[in-house]
């Protein structure tokens, strides 16, 4: 249909004067498509309500006329009269080529409706929240997160807004009571939208309404309060910018003036941060001046204050001092003859596109609260909302060059990607974010490392799906679990694809490991009570004779015991059972005993070179040695030796607090070493690094290590609220090493190196 056969005597609200303002900046051929959407929803939308109340068919006209004053195209008015048409049984063919809505609109509006329905059911969701811990303010970033990642093309983003903002304009025109909950949701999820998009006017408007309701008697109180009323006060930012005008075209300085007034819930929230007056506010009316370049700010701050009285302590250098998130302009409170008191801000065009165009984060800090602190974001949401920012400044005005250059990197103006994070719902509508590809068992572990565990099957939007199922944004996901059991390790083949998260996949690796060592402690602890058995010692207490072998526990020992590493006729000869076999060479143990007897007794200080260790022992010939664990001494550090029972001696730092220990309470037992020609022998230390957990922060560390050529045999680490601690055991030749690598470690940005 062309827009020239459009009827002029059409009813409201689909008549000819709404067409003009419907259709303002678009072609014949954008005019022509949206008159063929009011006549495809004419007819099914007559006699319909919104869930609010109001008349459909008024809201969508209503919503379609806001998008014109943001400058959309005309799919994006078409898609917003076709969005909220009932679903028929015909709509199962919805976005085939079979259906219809296609044929008439294209696949573009097609798309854009679909999108829009999704977000719709998303609201219908999280209103039937029953979740207590849904209502937080992470879950309404959470929600506002997805939101946008869920609109593939912002555009429907922008018509959820007009249509926030059209139902909040019709409880306030028709004095209907409007629910709490709807005008709290707009406070929490849309008009922080429409902060972080830059739109500003939408932004102020929805902000006063949901006030009004929220809180009417604040805010008839501050409407009172105003000494002005709007209109007077707008005549008055039309004088004030008349005569800088003329002043800066006196002093032969081009710039932009501009000014607003301030909105009751600003004038509100300002009093709230700041905890003062209202008499104490100066900026209820305020002026923007754009110049060219710095030395023009300074020029135009010299000439407002020749023109008004600057007030003291009113004035802020965020030029030469920005804010943390780069934001530069100068800031100055003035007052006229009469005492009227106003702002104006003067910044350059580059600091003014900083500003509004998201690259300085400007809603982190109007968000953060009176205690200054910053909002949060992923890069690529952030980039997300600065791309849709520069679209709607290019749709404003006019530019016919092409559209704005996409952050995102997708090259695709409409279509801004953002494939690194997910945003699916518990049934309880509480929103859980998540990386990209994560399956259902990723969310479980999300939601409890114990119901990861216990993750057998999973419903997707109330469909039963395979657990290797990859998940998209807003689709409702619900967990079926077992009352017990554990994860199975084909979960952590990657080629299998049941886990996208490292984090999950460490979850379950912990599972097995810990019931790894769970099988260690009991095949050792089978071998040890059966040793205990044979010598007729039933009735010890592990954890004493545990302890009398150098071990912290019990369960020590049986780990030591199943790998291996520990022989029990150790606890053979520490139970004496050993001098009953007199046919059998004398222990280690023996040989040291006898040797402190005699080093101590005559005097003598023989040294000896004894085992691959490079340490020498007073006194003693042929006796085995071992580096402690508990210190990991090395050349050069100052060492001492400690006579174990049945393992030899075994060499401690002497700065050790369990040789301290052990000193304390057996000093018969102590015996001078030193160190010998230890040649190319290697010693494995520990290194303790504490620092900001951060990307790449392991890759970082590693390479200090590479460098040195040092072989790193074990690493341990954790994380916690941000911070990462890390032990990292290496083999070093000498102490030189030592020093090259806690160098090489510290000066890495927020790294602390330390010998553990």
């Amino acid at each position: 249909m062309a827009t020239t056969d459009f009827p002029e005597t059409s009813p409201p609200p689909f008549d000819t004067a709404w067409f003009q303002c419907a259709t303002a900046g678009l072609d014949e051929d954008g005019s022509d498509l949206l008159a063929r959407a009011v006549q495809w929803v004419r007819k099914p939308l007559t006699g319909l309500t919104a869930s609010t109340g109001e008349p459909l068919d008024e809201h969508c006209a209503e919503v379609v006329c806001i998008l014109a004053g943001l400058g959309t195209d005309a799919e994006t008015r078409a898609s917003a009269l076709i969005t909220v048409l009932p679903l028929a049984a015909s709509d199962n063919a919805a976005g085939t080529r079979q259906d219809p809505l296609r044929k008439v609109f294209g696949a573009e509006v097609v798309s854009l409706v679909q999108g829009t329905r999704a977000l719709l059911r998303l609201g219908y969701l999280t209103g039937q929240a029953v979740d207590s811990t849904a209502s937080g303010t992470d879950q309404k970033e959470m929600q506002r997160k997805m939101l946008l990642a869920m609109a593939a093309d912002l555009r429907i983003v922008l018509m959820r807004l007009a249509s926030r903002l059209q139902s909040l304009r019709w409880y306030a025109s028709s004095k209907t009571a409007c629910p709490s909950s709807f005008a709290s949701e707009t406070m929490e999820l849309y008009t922080p939208l429409a902060n972080r998009l830059g739109i500003w006017q939408i932004k102020w408007e929805m902000e006063d309404l949901a006030f009004r309701f929220l809180e009417p008697m604040t805010y008839k109180a501050i409407a009172r309060q105003l000494e002005e009323k709007r209109v007077e006060r707008e005549a008055f930012i039309s004088a004030a910018v008349k005569r800088l005008e003329q002043e800066l075209a006196d002093a032969h300085i081009p710039a932009q003036v501009s000014g607003r007034p301030k909105h009751i819930y600003s004038i509100w929230n300002k009093m709230r941060n700041k905890n003062i007056d209202f008499s104490q506010l100066f900026d209820l009316r305020a002026l923007r001046i754009i110049v060219q370049d710095e030395r023009a700010c300074y020029a135009v701050l010299a000439l407002a204050h020749s023109l008004w009285t600057p007030v003291s302590d009113e004035f802020d250098d965020y030029i030469s001092r920005p804010k943390p998130n780069g934001y530069r302009s100068l800031h100055t409170v003035v007052t006229d003859t009469q005492g009227r008191t106003f702002e104006i801000q003067i910044r350059t065009q580059e600091m003014h596109e900083f500003a509004e165009y998201g690259m300085a984060a400007h809603w982190r800090y109007k968000e953060a609260g009176p205690r200054g602190g910053q909002v949060s974001a992923a890069g690529r949401y952030d980039q997300k909302i600065a791309w849709m920012r520069q679209l709607l400044a290019w749709e404003q005005d006019g530019h016919e060059g092409g559209k704005p250059e996409d952050p995102t990197g997708t090259q695709a103006a409409t279509h801004p990607d953002s494939t690194d994070r997910i945003y699916v719902m518990t049934p309880q509508a509480r929103v859980m974010e998540l990386p990209a590809g994560a399956t259902p068992v990723d969310f479980a572990y999300y939601l409890h490392t114990d119901l990861g565990h216990r993750c057998r099957g999973a419903r997707v939007d109330g469909q039963l799906v395979p657990l290797l199922t990859k998940l998209e944004t807003g689709q409702t996901v619900e967990v079926i679990a077992a009352k017990s059991g554990g994860p199975s390790r084909d979960w952590l083949n990657p080629q299998l694809g049941f886990l996208a998260s490292p984090r999950s996949r460490a979850k379950v690796r912990a599972w097995f490991n810990a019931i790894e060592l769970q099988q260690r402690i009991s095949q050792g602890q089978t071998m040890v009570e059966k040793e205990l058995q044979r010598l007729g010692k039933t009735a010890i207490n592990m954890e004493q004779l545990a302890q009398q072998l150098d071990f912290a526990k019990a369960d020590d020992l049986y780990v030591a015991v199943a790998k291996e590493e520990f022989s029990l006729r150790q606890i053979d000869y520490l139970l004496g059972a050993a001098k009953a076999r007199a046919a059998e060479p004398a222990s280690d143990d023996d040989v040291a005993a006898a040797a402190l007897s005699r080093n101590y007794a005559s005097g003598h200080d023989s040294v000896v070179k004894t085992g691959r260790s490079g340490v020498l022992v007073v006194g003693v010939d042929s006796l085995m040695t071992q580096l402690a664990r508990c210190c990991r001494p090395a050349p050069p550090d100052t060492i001492v030796g400690f006579v174990t029972r049945g393992r030899g001696v075994s060499i401690h730092r002497r700065d050790c607090a369990a040789y301290a220990a052990l000193a304390a309470r057996q000093p018969e037992r102590l015996i001078d070493v030193d160190w010998g020609s230890t040649g190319d022998a290697l010693y494995p230390i520990d290194i303790s690094i504490h620092a900001q957990d951060r990307p790449h922060l392991l890759r970082d560390l590693s390479d200090v290590f590479a460098k040195l050529r040092l072989n790193v045999i074990s690493i341990n680490t954790h994380s916690r609220r941000s911070l990462a601690h890390m032990v990292f055991t290496v083999e070093i030749k000498n102490g030189d090493q030592i020093s090259r690598a806690l160098a090489g470690l510290n000066e890495l940005p927020g790294v602390s190196a330390s010998r553990h």
